[in-house]
């Protein structure tokens, strides 16, 4: 009886002892927290995408607070969000335009060529693995198989007739889909943005009109007929300056190929 009566007493007092060893730890080397960084980290939506690109929302309530990162940073809360913390932190939020991933391709099953039937594993970044890059022609194109699918924690990219189509109202602009595409077919733009070009082709026109029905032909036609001089050819390809652009819809009209598309 003595013999449990001391393991209580014993185990007790390493139990007290322990207690106070990291009370006194924890005073001693506690940190002091800005209460400002708590509420900034409320006032984030609480994803933790990495779009902002600090990690997760705690590391950018941090950078915030620390004049790192200004108020607008989070790609997610956009705009509401951006006022909310500029509140909390005592300062003017800078409007910011909200964007939206744009996929450069329209290279579907209907419009692009196939060079033959593949059964292997449907990931996108496994077909640097698999001869000529994937079964479709366009070596430049979007191979359908959903790695951005995956990734994008927001429901706004699905593969649609064998191409990954964005929903521009979901969209957050966090980056995740642009990371993981292996083609780099995806790019922010503007929301308001009214026309771009569907195509991501470096070919020249006789070459890329063999793999595909919907190819931009760097023709120049568009560009010619720009009244902004919103339009350049780099590569072999029209791009749309959106800063530029004033909505006129000459670009689309005169394509001949149909590469650039209405958003």
């Amino acid at each position: 009886m003595n013999g449990v009566i001391l393991a209580v007493i014993l185990v007790g007092g390493v139990g007290l002892f322990i207690g106070l060893f990291l009370g006194l730890a924890s005073m001693k080397f506690h940190v002091e927290v800005d209460e400002r960084e708590e509420k900034v980290l409320s006032a984030l939506p609480g994803n933790n995408c990495g779009g902002c690109g600090f990690p997760g929302c705690s590391g950018l309530a941090h950078a915030i607070v620390e004049g790192e990162a200004p108020v607008n940073q989070c790609p997610v809360g956009g705009e509401s969000v951006a006022k909310d913390i500029a509140d909390i932190m005592g300062v003017s939020a800078e409007e910011s335009e909200k964007m939206v991933a744009f996929v450069a391709c329209n290279g579907n099953c209907d419009n692009s060529k196939i060079d033959y039937d593949y059964y292997g594993a449907k990931d996108c970044q496994v077909m640097a693995f698999v001869p000529g890059g994937g079964p479709k022609s366009c070596n430049y194109g979007c191979m359908g198989y959903g790695s951005c699918v995956k990734a994008c924690q927001f429901d706004a990219i699905h593969v649609i007739n064998g191409i990954a189509v964005v929903d521009k109202e979901k969209c957050k602009a966090c980056g995740k889909c642009i990371a993981v595409c292996p083609k780099k077919l995806i790019s922010l733009i503007p929301y308001s943005s009214s026309y771009a070009v569907s195509c991501s082709s470096k070919d020249k026109g006789v070459d890329a009109m063999k793999k595909c029905q919907v190819p931009c032909i760097g023709c120049g036609i568009c560009q010619k007929n720009c009244p902004n001089e919103a339009i350049t050819l780099e590569d072999n390809k029209a791009v749309i300056d959106q800063a530029k652009c004033v909505k006129c819809g000459a670009c689309m009209e005169k394509c001949p190929k149909k590469a650039i598309v209405n958003l």
